[in-house]
């Protein structure tokens, strides 16, 4: 897994942090985020209707947040289940080419032997 987050785990990090309520500085420390982020994202989940803001400058959950908070997790599972499987089909991979050199180099060294033979006589 690459250690850059996309899009959507930003804004799955951001709606976990308001699941709370929570203000801005709160939701930068924990998402990792700099301010100018932080408000780009912020303007995001807002427009999208999966955050509101209160009176207080907290932000909350929506219910289409946790929606889109349920469908994130079933979807990074099934990201996790396919890198399994990924990484599972590159080592079988991997194995094969090994025996592709092993038997290469075994025919090569044999090959070359009974020639040496044959030039000897």
């Amino acid at each position: 897994m690459s250690k850059y987050r996309d899009r959507l785990r930003i804004v799955a990090d951001i709606l976990l942090i308001v699941n709370d309520r929570a203000k801005k500085t709160r939701i930068m420390y924990q998402a990792n985020l700099s301010y100018r982020l932080l408000c780009r994202y912020l303007e995001g989940v807002l427009d999208a209707g999966l955050v509101k803001s209160d009176n207080d400058d907290c932000f909350a959950l929506t219910a289409k947040g946790r929606e889109f908070l349920d469908k994130h997790e079933e979807y990074s599972k099934r990201c996790r289940s396919l890198e399994k499987h990924l990484d599972d089909v590159n080592a079988e991979k991997s194995a094969l080419e090994i025996m592709c050199r092993s038997a290469g180099t075994t025919n090569r060294r044999l090959n070359s032997r009974s020639l040496g033979k044959e030039l000897k006589k």
